[in-house]
């Protein structure tokens, strides 16, 4: 047989070998994943990011083969649930999820929605031990909720509040011409916590700074930030600190460019869902941002993730990803392959000690109160292309240049965790 024959026919083989597992996890009854959130509303945007990133992690799980189990590997498959923004509908789609077979449900953008599915979900696994639920939350950062309200059933995979607040004010005790600062915030569970931390660490660690106003508006419902921009202008604030994510951000801080405030942004979600475009030139150097990851990270893994994600979607507006939403997914896969299958409460007793890795970052669950920790970064705005901005935000022509790498054993807090087991 000629060389080059030869060669085919071992490729063909080789192929064919590689399909037929991938052939057969596609028969395999699927392990399903349900995503609860705003798919309709204000907050659509954030609903359709996340789904995002839950369909690339999955899709990365898929084409590894699936889920490694005794019975055969096993497809991820992600369900998408609309909440519309109402914690009623969210426990609605609770139900049609469990009534759909899915064991594992997703969910983050709103501690309130957050807490209302951790109460849920505790009475719902009581009452039917054989179809208990795992809530696993990536982006409700209420305190509480791995604090005082910790639940076996749940799963933080994101900072809390606290601890991003801990992360901005290394950047705040940096700024020694800080005098005066305007507390906003989103008027529910999440944006009250982040105003209670802002002014206890701000009398801890710059007790010279003032406090010249503070707010707390609807959440989702306000069209027009100009009053609350004009307030910020009247009280002479230096800088705005706010938890404010989504619609409710951008709004903010287009209404502050348009009134012409030039001071400081300490926030939570600066670096994405158009806060950059909406600022502009007036936001270099002005706004600041924590997350677990950024991707001005100065590590080549990195800078791989985020041009993989970027390929997958490549539009501009669909540049929103997170490395927790990632490990989350990964760390899910990992605990469902140790448990040896899809029995709850041994996938929970497994996750309480999962540790994950992916591109150069890492994250260890705390089986104390089931708090992810991991490392958290602090970035600046600037330019695309000024020195440690490699990429923008969504076509922006902006980027966050990383001024704080976090470690997560600096980042972490204690508990007051005192949780129950079955």
């Amino acid at each position: 047989m000629h060389k080059y024959l030869r060669r085919a026919v071992l490729k063909s083989a080789a192929l064919a070998l590689c399909a037929a597992p991938l052939a057969a996890m596609a028969q395999a009854a699927p392990v399903k994943i349900a995503m609860i959130e705003s798919l309709s509303g204000p907050f659509a945007n954030t609903g359709e990011a996340v789904f995002r990133n839950l369909l690339w992690a999955t899709e990365r799980i898929n084409a590894r083969g699936g889920l490694q189990l005794p019975g055969g590997a096993r497809p991820l498959q992600l369900l998408r649930y609309d909440s519309k923004g109402s914690n009623e509908e969210a426990l609605s789609a609770l139900r049609a999820a469990i009534d759909d077979g899915a064991r594992f449900v997703m969910q983050g953008n709103s501690s309130a929605t957050a807490a209302a599915l951790i109460d849920a979900i505790g009475k719902h696994n009581e009452r039917e031990p054989a179809r208990r639920v795992l809530f696993l939350n990536y982006a409700a950062v209420d305190p509480a909720l791995t604090n005082e309200r910790c639940s076996f059933w749940h799963f933080r995979f994101d900072a809390h509040a606290d601890m991003r607040m801990a992360a901005l004010m290394q950047v705040v005790q940096a700024d020694k011409a800080l005098v005066s600062a305007y507390l906003i915030g989103q008027d529910y569970s999440f944006g009250q916590a982040v105003l209670r931390e802002a002014r206890r660490q701000l009398a801890a660690l710059r007790p010279d700074v003032r406090i010249v106003g503070e707010e707390l508006h609807p959440l989702g419902r306000v069209k027009d930030f100009a009053p609350y921009a004009a307030k910020i202008m009247a009280s002479g604030a230096q800088a705005v600190v706010t938890g404010n994510w989504g619609n409710d951000l951008t709004l903010l801080v287009k209404a502050a460019r348009e009134s012409g405030f030039n001071g400081m942004f300490y926030t939570f979600y600066g670096n994405a869902l158009g806060a950059p475009a909406a600022l502009g030139d007036a936001g270099v150097g002005r706004v600041v941002a924590v997350a677990d990851w950024m991707p001005n990270v100065p590590d080549a893994h990195s800078a791989a993730f985020y041009e993989a994600f970027r390929q997958r979607f490549p539009r501009p507006e669909d540049d929103y990803v997170h490395m927790r939403m990632q490990l989350m997914v990964e760390a899910l896969a990992q605990a469902v392959e140790r448990a040896g299958g899809t029995d709850v409460v041994a996938v929970a007793r497994s996750l309480e000690t999962a540790s994950v890795q992916l591109a150069g970052r890492a994250g260890a669950m705390r089986a104390a109160d089931h708090q992810l920790q991991q490392p958290l970064v602090v970035g600046v705005m600037d330019r695309k292309g000024a020195p440690g901005v490699r990429f923008d935000v969504e076509g922006s022509g902006y980027g966050f240049r990383v001024v704080r790498d976090i470690p997560a054993a600096e980042a972490e807090m204690p508990t007051t965790c005192r949780m129950r087991r079955p």
